[in-house]
Parts: structure tokens; C-alpha cells; sequence
């Protein structure tokens, strides 16, 4: 079956559009004591949940054919043919302590290639959408990543681990090597919006591990489709399922050669 990708990115985007202004009416009275515990750092909310269940019946209009992976399994796992990769609100921490970076997520995978993907980062009313071979645009504007091939004239964002501190030290030599060396290191709080930001130029690269599909679906495609090189930390393709993402325009082969120096010993 053929769709039309233009097309149902478009859709998709007016989707999150309408769903993020009820994030955005929530976040105006929110207290924390509406917060759930998933993990000693890992908040969920009723706005995680109602707003996946606004996107799943959007999405379903959009794509009846669709399976699903969700963040907070609102409805069945079901990968086919097509599947939508949902994060209702990626950057949730921020949004119950009311930091204002966070962002709806969703990719759009065929069998094992992710074909589409829309991130909409609410507060900035900024809207990215990306789709095979068709380029990637913010608020309708073709964007791209920057040409920057060194460290020292790099921005990094990164993620910290919330769980599974196994690799902390590994980590924490990345981050050294590269505090000396680049422009600087920023943790926004939500791997979509970090990778939005490479796509427009904003970062020159990113990476993370510990990822689940959900918080960088989306933000695959639109890298790509913006020019940039998407690999896991051995350069492989295992970065959707896999849990691990570097996430960069021209740079990218200098940062996986420091991740790699560090990780790999």
C-alpha cells in the first residue's frame, strides 16, 4: 500500500497543533500533586495520558490502518505494516516543574524505517515535520543542519541517565573530553526538542543513551531528511530499538570517535 506522506505530515502537524493548546491550558494550573511515579525519576500525569489518547484519536482518523507504540500504553502495542511511535509530552519533568521545554512527538514507521515525523515544541509554538525524500521544515520553512565538522566549533546537547547508571562513568568521560573542547554541552530536558534543534541548526549535534523509541522516533526522519547523520554509538543502524543515538550534521564522525574512545573501554 502506497500513501501520501506530504500529505498525512500535514495532517499530523495540524494534529499536534490542536492538541498541544490543551498542554498548554493544563500547564497553566497544574499542581504536582496530580504527578504518578513510573520510575524515582520518571513523572507521568493525567496530561501524558489524556493528551496520548487525543493523538491516538486523531491519528487514528488519519491512518485507520496503524499500529501503535506509546509511551503510556493508552492503547494495545500493535506494530504492522504502519506504525505510529507516539510521546504525548516528551519532556514531562519539565512540564510539572514548569520549565517551558517540552514537546509532542510522533513518528510514522514503515515495517522498520521511520518515514515521518512531526515534533511540536509547544511553548515556542514551534512546529517541525519531516518525510522520506520530501526535506524538513519549521513552521513551513525548509531548514537544515549547520556545516560545522569540528568539536571546537561545536553546541552538544545530551541527555543524563534517570535509570541504569552502569555506563555513568563512561559517560561522564564523554562529557569531560568534550567540555574542554566544544562551545559547550546543554541538557534541555527532552531528546525530541534536542534533535529538532540539530535539524534548524540550533545544535550540531546530539546524543544520548538509555532512549526509548517514543522520545526520538520522530526526531530520526527530520534530522535526516534535514541533512544530518543519525547512527547508534557503534555507527549502526540500531538507534531506534537500540538505545542509543548520535544525532549530528557534519560532525558527527569526529563526536562517535570520542563516544567511541570512552565507551567502547
Amino acid at each position: 500500500m502506497t500513501i501520501d506522506l506530504e500529505n498525512i505530515a500535514q495532517l499530523v502537524a495540524r494534529l499536534t497543533r490542536d492538541t498541544g493548546a490543551f498542554i498548554r491550558q493544563e500547564a497553566s494550573a497544574f499542581s504536582i500533586e496530580h504527578v504518578e511515579l513510573k520510575g524515582k525519576s520518571d513523572l507521568v500525569s493525567y496530561v501524558d495520558k489524556e493528551t496520548e489518547r487525543k493523538l491516538v484519536t486523531g491519528l487514528k482518523e488519519i491512518l485507520p490502518e496503524a499500529g501503535y507504540i506509546t509511551e503510556e500504553n493508552t492503547i494495545a502495542q500493535d506494530r504492522r505494516a504502519y506504525t505510529w511511535i507516539i510521546d504525548p509530552l516528551d519532556g514531562t519533568t519539565n512540564f510539572v516543574h514548569g520549565l517551558p521545554t517540552y514537546a509532542i512527538s510522533i513518528g510514522l514507521m514503515a515495517d522498520h524505517e521511520v518515514v515521518l515525523g512531526v515534533i511540536y515544541e509547544i511553548n515556542r509554538d514551534e512546529c517541525f515535520v519531516a518525510w522520506k525524500e520530501g526535506g524538513c521544515f519549521l513552521n513551513d520553512q525548509k531548514i537544515s543542519v549547520t556545516e560545522a565538522s569540528a568539536i571546537d566549533d561545536s553546541l552538544f546537547a545530551t541527555g543524563f541517565p534517570v535509570h541504569n547508571f552502569e555506563k555513568l562513568d563512561a559517560y561522564l568521560a564523554i562529557l569531560n573530553e568534550l567540555m574542554k573542547n566544544a562551545h559547550g554541552l546543554r541538557r534541555v530536558g527532552s531528546a525530541a526538542v534536542d534533535m529538532a534543534y540539530v535539524a534548524c541548526g540550533r545544535y550540531e549535534a546530539f546524543f544520548e543513551h538509555n532512549l526509548n523509541p517514543w522520545d526520538v522516533a520522530a526526531g530520526v526522519i527530520i534530522v535526516q531528511e534535514a541533512g544530518g547523520t543519525v547512527t547508534d554509538f557503534q555507527g549502526g543502524n540500531e538507534f531506534l530499538f537500540g538505545r542509543e543515538m548520535v544525532a549530528a550534521g557534519p560532525v558527527h564522525g569526529e563526536l562517535l570517535r570520542v563516544i567511541q574512545k570512552h565507551w567502547n573501554d
